[in-house]
């Protein structure tokens, strides 16, 4: 669909993780010309427009997520009238792991236009740093708080073929490496990268039982994790399957309940397996 006519366009703008100088040009001009700005931390906002030596002339609105969908309907109604609307976040990209998604959606539902001053991201930032793989990668935003939930939430990477992307809070990395650890294997090569493009920018690479050892002294900062996709599984070898199910079957197990479980065991389709071993001399 086209845009509502007259209707005005929201602005997703990417801002400094650390170094001001990774402000872009556009980004400059956008603070100085929107008619509204909606900042995650008004505060942090203003003293990156003084960082920039900026003074804006639109309104500037808090915009984190406990007020987010409060502020929907007076921002979407601006944009209704023609205004423009900039969002910016703490740091980095809007939307990614930040407030905006809900905008971006109510703007899309209305034929609102959308567009973006694309610049630093802490994602790609790690991801390019990593030395892993980039080819295909997936972002998985923070893990849960609680060890239980942390421990079922990495259990599905056990077998991800791409690079995996997540943040954490610096005070409890050592407990989110070390339930790593305990669901991944000590061997899974990873990356830790603290205070992107900050003075005391650190990368730490090495297995996931390393880091974990590191981070225990204490880590702090900002912090982006970047682990390596699962290393590849060997296809099972069915003839050594099927010698398991004949052994156990002379044991004085059922053959079709032996194959059953060899074969979910090995992550094998059961009726192949049960097959190749009536067929097995």
């Amino acid at each position: 669909m086209s845009p509502v006519s007259g209707s005005g366009r929201l602005v997703l703008a990417a801002t400094p993780l650390g170094d001001i100088r990774d402000a872009s040009a556009r980004l400059v001009d956008a603070l100085r010309t929107a008619d509204v700005i909606a900042a995650e931390d008004t505060r942090r906002f203003h003293s990156l427009a003084n960082a920039l030596q900026v003074k804006p002339s639109g309104r500037v609105i808090s915009f984190y997520d406990q007020v987010e969908s409060a502020r929907l309907p007076g921002l979407v109604e601006a944009l209704h009238g023609g205004q423009t609307v900039l969002l910016v976040t703490d740091a980095g990209m809007p939307s990614v792991s930040d407030p905006g998604y809900r905008l971006v959606a109510a703007c899309v539902a209305e034929d609102i236009v959308v567009t973006c001053l694309p610049g630093p991201s802490a994602v790609t930032t790690a991801l390019a740093v990593s030395g892993l793989p980039s080819d295909r990668f997936a972002f998985d935003g923070f893990p849960p708080r609680k060890q239980g939930e942390r421990k079922r939430w990495f259990e599905p990477l056990r077998t991800e073929p791409r690079t995996v992307v997540f943040f954490e809070a610096p005070h409890r990395l050592a407990d989110t490496l070390a339930d790593a650890v305990d669901v991944l294997g000590a061997d899974r090569q990873a990356a830790v990268c603290r205070e992107l493009t900050k003075t005391y920018e650190e990368v730490r690479r090495g297995t996931l039982a390393e880091l974990a050892e590191w981070a225990v002294e204490g880590v702090r900062g900002e912090i982006t994790v970047v682990l390596a996709p699962a290393p590849p599984s060997e296809a099972p070898d069915m003839a050594t399957l099927v010698a398991e199910v004949k052994q156990r079957a002379a044991d004085g197990e059922r053959l079709k309940s032996a194959a059953a479980e060899v074969a979910e065991a090995a992550g094998v389709s059961k009726k192949a397996l049960y097959d190749a071993a009536v067929k097995s001399p």
